[in-house]
């Protein structure tokens, strides 16, 4: 795992030159602590800047930037590729390997290049990966990103010079950067917590979409603008489609076994590693499953890490140890307070360089800086959700909806609003007073949130709308960010979406397509790249998504139970007695932190001249939204922290 970062400027530009590079890469340097390279290239127009992060061949010989044989080829490159010993394999068997130098990926990949071209390599490509590579003889400068988005890369012009990266901080520190909010994109984020693609916070900036291939050239040297392709090599969506219309064969338990298999099968490619390994291990299903697997394939304990709370409500640490034990792990962790989390805050704008406020983004950090004490590489369970059907929406979104929609609009929003009208402290109190009487379907954690969210669904006049409420931190951020419309995505563009057999399945491949690329995966890598530390999300693969994809609903929701098929794989190692409990996630209680310790901090960004100085937000809205908040009244934790986030986001990279 690395970071790299590059420019590419016309022959009306300033000249490059090799400092630029060095100070843009060391702006990313807890990506790749172990050492720096920079080469110009094109009468020194193109910049090619690298920080590494040794894991496959630590020596010299892989140190980037790296050239290929024959010269043809220059390449920065951030992730892993888990096939490469095998593509090394066909290229000696055929003949067509050069004298290698040493035995990372990076240099497998340059000689594929050589020998089957770029898009072609693509395609064969196993892993997780962003990387620029300059075709000398074409003069064109190619970016790639993998297939679901594990690793990020941004780019842009701005001034006559193309600016690419792994992360904005580096782009930013070139002299041309002079980039304006986009108001657009920032309303998206206060709606959904996350910036997403291809947008970025900047309007002159985009992220390249998950498995996409971007090719840029000058038709002249003093042109002021490069021209630029942009194509899929893989479409999640087709992917999708194909496995739908392909659908497996097999019973439940003949698809759990070829699971299995397929598991053990990618999980052993990416234990490959030269530096320690182990794995996050929250005690839910998915950490469990890889855990379990990788026990299974390694012939010492595995070192796992995890993170509890000191408030039972979040606390998942007893059965992570309890799984540990059983499966046999080495198993380290961590009971985090409340101060642990909050010394994390005003670190976040320097680890989230564009805004973010997933809060699950402080506990991942921590279990990040934890695992770093001990190795190098970790693998998690990421991307299983989104597969396996593993989010509550899931299980009961379309249930209620089927009953909702059966409601005359006008009553139906009525009782919306009465559910919103009684704060969530209320409703939970409600529920704490009533548990003794209650059946245990109705004994709910934080049952506040869940009625709040039921009553903002209540009042939607179509699934698509309701999903769409459902993922939201705020229904109309239009009326807080002053000049800003939601932009065109996957979520609300019908065009983009597959067709797909079941809303259930719908809502999965949104998530997909979104979700999992823009807040999950941007969350995990810059958590444990500002820790120099490598993730690996086995889920992630493709075999495994096009598997999951062939498989029917009933395999991964029923009984009202999510993940099916992966409780049927873990039952393999594990009994269920240990793994059959409610999921409860890396959730932080800040809503009650912004009444309590946080409140200065917060009264401070929230302050009315603060605001309209600042003028992205509606004084008016957001005041009220704060003492409503104070008060008790309403749901605003959402709102108010997107508001936070972006405003120390503001402080750190604006003023």
């Amino acid at each position: 795992m690395c970071g790299f970062c590059g420019f590419w400027a016309s022959g009306s530009s300033v000249r490059s030159h090799h400092a630029i590079g060095l100070h843009m890469a060391e702006a990313i340097s807890s990506r790749g602590p172990d050492s720096a390279g920079v080469i110009t290239i094109d009468q020194d127009r193109l910049v090619l800047a690298h920080r590494r992060l040794s894991i496959i061949d630590t020596s010299d010989a892989g140190s980037q930037p790296m050239v290929s044989a024959s010269g043809r080829y220059s390449i920065i490159y951030n992730g892993e590729i888990y096939n490469h010993q095998a593509l090394r394999a066909a290229l000696s068997q055929e003949n067509i390997a050069p004298d290698w130098h040493g035995h990372s990926d990076t240099e497998t990949v340059l000689a594929c290049f050589e020998a089957l071209g770029i898009e072609a390599t693509l395609s064969r490509l196993e892993g997780m990966f962003a990387f620029a590579v300059w075709d000398k003889d074409n003069e064109c400068l190619t970016l790639a990103r993998d297939r679901m988005g594990e690793k990020p890369l941004y780019y842009g012009t701005i001034d006559g010079v193309f600016l690419f990266g792994s992360e904005l901080k580096a782009l930013e520190r070139h002299p041309c950067f002079d980039a304006n909010i986009d108001r657009d994109a920032l309303t998206a984020f206060i709606q959904r917590s996350y910036v997403p693609g291809p947008y970025s916070i900047y309007k002159e900036i985009d992220k390249l979409q998950p498995g996409h291939m971007l090719k840029v050239t000058w038709s002249g040297k003093d042109t002021a603008q490069p021209e630029i392709s942009n194509t899929a090599f893989w479409d999640l969506r087709a992917a999708i489609e194909k496995g739908r219309a392909a659908p497996y064969r097999g019973n439940r338990a003949g698809a759990a076994d070829d699971l299995d298999v397929l598991m053990t099968e990618v999980i052993g490619s990416q234990m490959i590693s030269d530096v320690p390994l182990g794995s996050f291990l929250s005690g839910g299903i998915d950490s469990s499953v890889v855990t379990a697997i990788m026990q299974k394939l390694s012939g010492k304990p595995v070192k796992t890490f995890s993170i509890g709370f000191d408030d039972p409500q979040f606390d998942e640490s007893a059965s992570a140890r309890t799984v540990a034990e059983h499966i046999g792990t080495d198993h380290v962790e961590l009971i985090v307070t409340p101060d642990h989390l909050m010394d994390i805050v005003p670190r976040l704008p320097d680890i989230y360089c564009e805004p973010f406020a997933d809060s699950s983004q402080m506990p991942t950090f921590l279990v990040s800086e934890l695992a770093r004490h001990h190795v190098t590489v970790t693998l998690t369970g990421d991307g299983a959700d989104e597969i396996f059907g593993g989010y509550n929406r899931y299980l009961a979104a379309g249930k209620i909806w089927k009953l909702a929609s059966r409601v005359p609009t006008p009553i139906r929003r009525t009782l919306g609003l009465s559910a919103l009208a009684i704060s969530k402290a209320n409703w939970d109190r409600l529920f704490a007073g009533l548990s003794p009487i209650l059946p245990s379907r109705l004994k709910a954690r934080m049952p506040g949130e869940k009625i709040h969210k039921i009553g903002r669904l209540l009042q939607q006049n179509s699934k698509q709308k309701y999903y769409e409420s459902l993922i939201s931190m705020v229904d109309n951020p239009e009326a807080l960010v002053i000049d800003g419309e939601i932009p065109l995505t996957t979520i609300n563009e019908s065009g983009t979406q597959p067709n797909i057999d079941s809303f259930e399945h719908w809502m999965m491949a949104v998530d997909a397509l979104t979700y999992l690329p823009d807040d999950i995966c941007a969350k995990v890598d810059r958590a444990s790249m500002a820790n120099s530390l490598e993730t690996r999300a086995p889920f992630l693969d493709r075999r495994i998504v096009e598997f999951a994809w062939r498989l029917p609903l009933d395999y991964k929701i029923s009984d009202g139970q999510s993940k099916q098929i992966l409780r049927d794989v873990l039952s393999k190692y594990v009994p269920r007695n240990l793994f059959e409990k409610p999921k409860m996630g890396f959730g932080v209680p800040f809503g009650n932190w912004l009444r309590g310790p946080m409140r200065d901090w917060a009264e401070e960004l929230l302050l009315e001249d603060r605001l309209k100085k600042d003028g992205f937000f509606d004084p008016i809205a957001v005041r009220a939204a704060w003492a409503a908040h104070l008060a008790g009244r309403g749901s605003n934790e959402y709102l108010l922290w997107n508001v936070l986030m972006f405003n120390t986001w503001l402080d750190r990279w604006q003023k």
